[in-house]
């Protein structure tokens, strides 16, 4: 028994320990500096000290975005394990646990109400489930938000965040990219605005479909933006890539992104584009 356990016995107490419900700082992990986790929330989780831009939810992005009293359309039914998946873990047991984290059934979740007042649905990718993945259940709640935008004949936004299609659902989840198009081509069709909200990170089958046929294109600062990851490209080419490759400025330097928005600008940024793409007419 050492000094220090012997002294303790000796005084024949010990100090309660006090834990608290959530951490009360958080680390920026670009800058390293510690953040007060109130003040970061409240800030919508761009860093105070350099600016940083992290990952959003998809109810505090709805709330950021849309006038209070939006609805939330309900999550489509779709067929859950289609294939009977699995790797290290069963499919089942993985969408379970993303479940058990998240208020919303899946990685996808659409709002319907006013943006400054203006009519908009926003639809919304949640980085935090599954990492955004794509699956049937995403493509379905796309393709609904585009038919509540027809339906109502207003702009449809769409915020990206995801590493790409979901491998579990196989070629039922690479399906979902002509879908979506579709759907884009309707909206176009029907003259209504199709905006898109680059995201961190907006990689794979999702880049390579809706996330980038938007009528216009904003990236938040710094995201990653692309299709097959950095590496892959390096080792493909056998060349060098330039320094912030796949990031929203590099993006938007090159003429792939139209603007690039810091997050306390979007909302105001966005009424301005649907003023723009569709002016309401004087009664």
């Amino acid at each position: 028994m050492s000094w220090f356990t012997r002294v303790r016995n000796s005084l024949g107490f010990t100090a309660e320990k006090k834990t608290t419900e959530k951490d009360l700082w958080i680390k920026c992990s670009n800058c390293q500096d510690m953040l007060f986790v109130q003040d970061y929330e409240a800030n919508l989780k761009v860093c105070t000290s350099c600016g940083h831009h992290g990952r959003l939810g998809a109810d505090a992005r709805l709330a950021m975005l849309l006038d209070a009293g939006y609805k939330v359309l309900p999550m489509p039914e779709v067929s859950e394990d289609p294939l009977g998946f699995r790797d290290t873990k069963k499919y089942t047991d993985r969408l379970k646990a993303a479940r058990a984290a998240s208020p919303h059934r899946d990685a996808f979740v659409v709002g319907s109400g006013t943006i400054d007042t203006r009519p908009a649905v926003v639809g919304v990718q949640d980085f935090g489930f599954m990492g955004g993945s794509m699956g049937m259940a995403v493509g379905e709640a796309f393709c609904k938000g585009a038919e509540e935008a027809l339906r109502r004949h207003c702009g449809y936004v769409v915020v990206t965040a995801a590493g790409g299609a979901r491998m579990q659902e196989g070629i039922l989840s690479l399906m979902q990219m002509p879908r979506a198009t579709v759907m884009t081509r309707r909206l176009k069709a029907a003259g209504l605005p199709y905006i898109v909200v680059l995201s961190d990170p907006t990689t794979g089958g999702v880049t390579a479909s809706y996330a980038m046929l938007g009528d216009i294109h904003i990236a938040e600062p710094g995201a990653l933006i692309g299709f097959a990851g950095q590496r892959v490209i390096q080792d493909t080419i056998r060349e060098q890539l330039p320094d912030g490759f796949q990031r929203a400025e590099y993006l938007h330097k090159h003429g792939m992104v139209d603007m690039v928005v810091p997050r306390h600008e979007l909302r105001a940024t966005l009424a301005n584009v649907l003023d723009y793409l569709q002016p309401v007419k004087a009664a």
